[in-house]
């Protein structure tokens, strides 16, 4: 397909839209969705394209970073969606043999299995975001667990071999990785410690307590290595814990916490909590803006706030993760976020993920942007069309703002717009209820594209789609009617439904600087991509 655009022409299009937009807004019939009008400006930089969604992802725990179909799809979602950093649990966990005593009670330290897993991080261009925990059981006060692989919640029972164990391990990074490179890393101390007896049996005190004393070592290792907390869920003891660290003069470089966008509750230890998606549409981003603020109200303004887990659910049982609703979910939380976070990492990259033990299905509400077949879920593509966004981002004039534009180095211009519809389940119904069913999509109406002051010449034009039933695979999978187990043939048959096809493709011949890119049915949800680039 050629469309061939001088400026007269262009500008007579572009009028004729406009008007019969304005005819057809103005004499509809109740009901009939409104128009709606995105115009690129390609010479106005408004500045550096935001890359905070991709600073760092989340996995379930350290030992499943050994599996080789773990490390496969780390290196597809690496290539694709360009992750920086990396956070799991059970760094420090028993299957992970970092630490155990002699008969006299002297610390013995192993780091093979962290080396194995860091080297390859590394090789890959991945850096750790790590996370402090859980407590080795030789190094344990109590016999507290959680999960299925059962992490050890208690406090050390010696805080100086605690620092010894946490000294060690950081001056052996740096002996095996070289000092220059362990000081880009993140250290955070535990994950979720409010959640008493959960993810901790002590007090906050006694948190503040394992925080002291971590951070302090990994900084006698040296000064410049940032550390970091309290990992907390639900953006708990923030303001509280600055001030312990302000007060007792312990070092800390940022802040961390978690959100997700579920009314209630913080945890499901085994998969079997209802959860309900929240009506709220500040959601994640007010969290957000929150503890911005109270960052920037406390003693140390200048701390860098990171959450390290978010999502729209806490649950790794939700259908949510799965449904093509969670790629708009996304964009609209990050979009909105905007950069008062430093990063926000999504939980999780992989479906290989066994807190609560191994799912018995392919499609289970697992937090992964993949499953366990290397289905790329609607998700995924949320991120790869964000990473497929240029370094500078462009103004553009969108009547409704769910939209990104930018240009990259060869001086192609990506356009992302999407529709979020918040879409909690009807009263008395959980996500687990709604979202396992087959939900199509409801036409918002039709959008708009335009371009101005494109320099003359040849431009290909392409049009990339996600939402139900386009990258859709878990709604492919309730056609077969949710097979536990998939055959070859039907991974298949998902795969093809979910490997991004060009939906839209053609040549735009401009001169003297004006494009229509075209007009375009919207449905709720839906995530569009737009590419043009000169010939």
């Amino acid at each position: 397909m050629y469309i061939h655009l001088s400026s007269a022409k262009a500008r007579l299009l572009l009028l004729i839209t406009l008007w019969s937009v304005a005819a057809n807004t103005a004499f509809s019939q109740p009901g009939i969705p409104p128009y709606r009008f995105i115009t690129v400006d390609v010479q106005k930089v408004k500045g550096v394209f935001p890359k905070v969604f991709n600073e760092c992802v989340g996995a379930g725990r350290a030992n499943e970073g050994l599996r080789a179909d773990w490390q496969r799809q780390l290196t597809q979602v690496k290539e694709q969606l360009g992750f920086r950093y990396i956070r799991m649990h059970g760094l420090l966990h028993d299957d992970m043999g970092v630490y155990s005593e002699d008969r006299a009670g002297n610390p013995v330290y192993n780091w093979q299995y962290i080396d194995e897993l860091y080297d390859f991080l590394l090789s890959i261009h991945i850096r750790p975001f790590v996370e402090l925990g859980f407590m080795p059981q030789a190094l344990a006060s109590g016999n507290k667990t959680i999960f299925w692989w059962r992490g050890n919640v208690t406090p050390p029972k010696n805080y100086d071999k605690w620092a010894g164990l946490i000294r060690a391990l950081t001056q052996h990074w740096v002996e095996r990785y070289g000092e220059e490179e362990v000081k880009h890393w993140y250290f955070e101390v535990w994950n979720e410690p409010n959640l008493k007896d959960a993810f901790w049996t002590g007090d906050e005190a006694e948190y503040y307590q394992l925080y002291n004393y971590a951070a302090k070592a990994i900084k006698s290792v040296s000064a410049a290595f940032k550390v970091g907390g309290p990992a907390t869920a639900g953006n708990g003891w923030i303001k509280e814990f600055i001030h312990y660290c302000v007060q007792h003069q312990v070092p800390v470089d940022f802040v961390s916490t978690h959100t997700y966008g579920v009314d209630q509750g913080f945890l499901d230890e085994n998969g079997s909590r209802g959860t309900v998606l929240s009506k709220n549409e500040q959601a994640i981003y007010g969290d957000v803006q929150r503890v911005k603020k109270i960052i920037a109200e406390s003693a140390l303004p200048h701390l860098e706030l990171h959450y390290t887990e978010w999502s729209s659910s806490y649950t790794p049982a939700d259908p949510i993760h799965d449904s093509y609703h969670e790629a708009a979910y996304i964009l609209d939380k990050i979009h909105k976020t905007g950069n008062a976070a430093n990063s926000l990492s999504y939980w999780t990259f992989t479906d290989i993920f066994e807190e609560a033990g191994p799912r018995n299905t392919p499609f289970h509400g697992g937090f992964g942007l993949v499953n366990y077949q290397d289905i790329l879920k609607p998700a995924y593509y949320a991120y790869q069309y964000l990473n497929r966004m240029g370094n500078q981002e462009l103004y553009s004039d969108d009547t409704d703002t769910a939209s990104w534009a930018s240009k990259n180095e060869s001086g192609e211009i990506q356009v992302l717009l999407w529709d979020f519809t918040n879409s909690p389940p009807p009263d008395s119904i959980n996500n687990q209820q709604y979202f396992s069913k087959d939900l199509p999509a409801d036409k918002k109406g039709r959008f708009v594209l335009t371009f101005k002051h494109l320099p003359d010449g040849a431009y290909e034009w392409k049009g990339y789609k996600t939402g139900y039933r386009a990258n859709d695979a878990y709604t492919a999978y309730l056609d077969m009617g949710v097979p536990q187990q998939l055959s070859k043939q039907q991974v298949a048959i998902l795969k093809d439904k979910s490997k991004d096809e060009v939906v839209e493709n053609s040549t735009i011949i401009v001169k003297n600087g004006t494009a229509a890119g075209g007009t375009f049915t919207m449905l709720t949800n839906d995530v569009w991509l737009f590419t043009l680039k000169k010939k």
